[in-house]
């Protein structure tokens, strides 16, 4: 099972994977297609191999069935488990959202599947979409050795670029910006029509429509539940339930406290981020920095658990990521930053703590943010 937000390139990906495998007994199915949606409408599911046959799959030998976009008809999920546990047969699905399909899968499927998930390009990947070659270190220790200026000056237009059109991969693919923010606007367009309002019974869709938007412009910022629910004019159990819906189709992340209390750390006040630049930049107005540590969250996702800290007096580290190194994100780091963060990792008993720096800077400590 591939899931993931819209537009990041599941269909692709599967269409790849059906490319690859060397068997005549395969097919790829779309389930947004009503047509195709009918071959697994079989009260008997056995039924359902008469339907393939048109399409050249018979149920001799091993099959292998491709089906797109598997939220469009929920129903074909029990058919799935059926068919997988009395034939000799390989699905591979896809579905753009974790918030309907992991509750649907959870049951229906235990057991019998595995979930990859897919996000927007992080900037590896993005520099791979325009045909440069770059190594990235793993190690955070590597990042800081290695770093070089020359090299940072010759990629900092793509990481410009990456910071406002973000990383869908027709969005870094167009030519032309007006092409990106047109790209962009349909992509959005497209969250709400087929995500927002087929999956989600929300009465009042201007009021997701307007919380949506105010956690866009507080992206790395403290939620406050009350205040949120002030602004929207709604209850806060509506508020949480539209975080949860946000956070179940990819739209957002929301980072926790870190704290070496487990209660202090489901407690506290979590962070949000937007899960692409693109979007950020193009539908709110934030400052560069807050879309610098924007990015710099989406390519520190994939690395391990992140959370916050933050001191009762106000001192506060960016991010810290699997409860051992401790980042600070800054457009210019400078050598006062790194004392500071040092000071707060020391007291954390965090002894790995770097800054991550948008300008490049020479010092150990230091972390170019376009080799996050």
């Amino acid at each position: 099972m591939v899931t993931g937000m819209r537009r990041v390139g599941k269909t692709t990906l599967l269409k790849m994977v059906f490319d690859g495998i060397n068997s005549p007994n395969k097919v790829f199915l779309d389930i947004e297609n009503p047509v195709e949606q009918k071959i697994f409408e079989e009260k008997d599911y056995n039924n359902i191999w008469a339907n393939l046959k048109p399409y050249g799959i018979a149920n001799t030998s091993k099959s292998y069935l491709f089906l797109d976009e598997v939220q469009a008809s929920p129903s074909i999920i029990k058919a799935v488990k059926y068919l997988q546990d009395h034939y000799d047969v390989k699905f591979f699905l896809t579905g753009s959202s974790s918030f309907y399909l992991k509750n649907l899968f959870s049951e229906s499927l235990a057991g019998r599947k595995i979930i990859f998930e897919m996000f927007p390009l992080d900037f590896e990947e993005f520099l791979i979409f325009k045909g440069i070659t770059k190594e990235f270190h793993i190690s955070f220790k590597q990042k800081q050795d290695k770093k070089n200026k020359i090299q940072h000056e010759r990629l900092k237009k793509f990481y410009e670029e990456y910071l406002e059109f973000g990383g869908f991969p027709q969005v870094v693919l167009a030519e032309s910006f007006e092409q990106k923010k047109e790209n962009l606007k349909d992509i959005f367009k497209s969250y709400f029509e087929k995500d927002v309002r087929s999956l989600a019974d929300f009465r009042e869709i201007n009021v997701f429509r307007d919380l949506l938007l105010l956690l866009l412009r507080r992206v790395g910022s403290k939620l406050e539940i009350s205040k949120l629910s002030v602004e929207v004019g709604a209850a806060r159990a509506t508020v949480y339930s539209y975080l949860s819906f946000l956070q179940g189709t990819y739209m957002i992340d929301l980072v926790p406290l870190y704290s070496k209390s487990i209660d202090k750390e489901v407690a506290g006040a979590k962070k949000v981020y937007v899960c692409d630049n693109g979007l950020l930049s193009q539908f709110s107005r934030v400052s560069s920095g807050a879309l610098l540590e924007n990015a710099v969250y989406l390519n520190l996702k994939q690395c391990g658990k992140i959370g916050y800290y933050q001191k009762r007096q106000g001192s506060e580290v960016d991010f810290i990521l699997d409860d051992k190194i401790a980042l600070e994100v800054k457009e210019k780091g400078n050598e006062s930053d790194y004392l500071k963060l040092s000071r707060i990792a020391k007291s954390l008993d965090i002894k790995e703590r770097y800054v991550v720096s948008k300008d490049f800077a020479p010092k150990r400590g230091f972390i170019p943010a376009s080799e996050v």
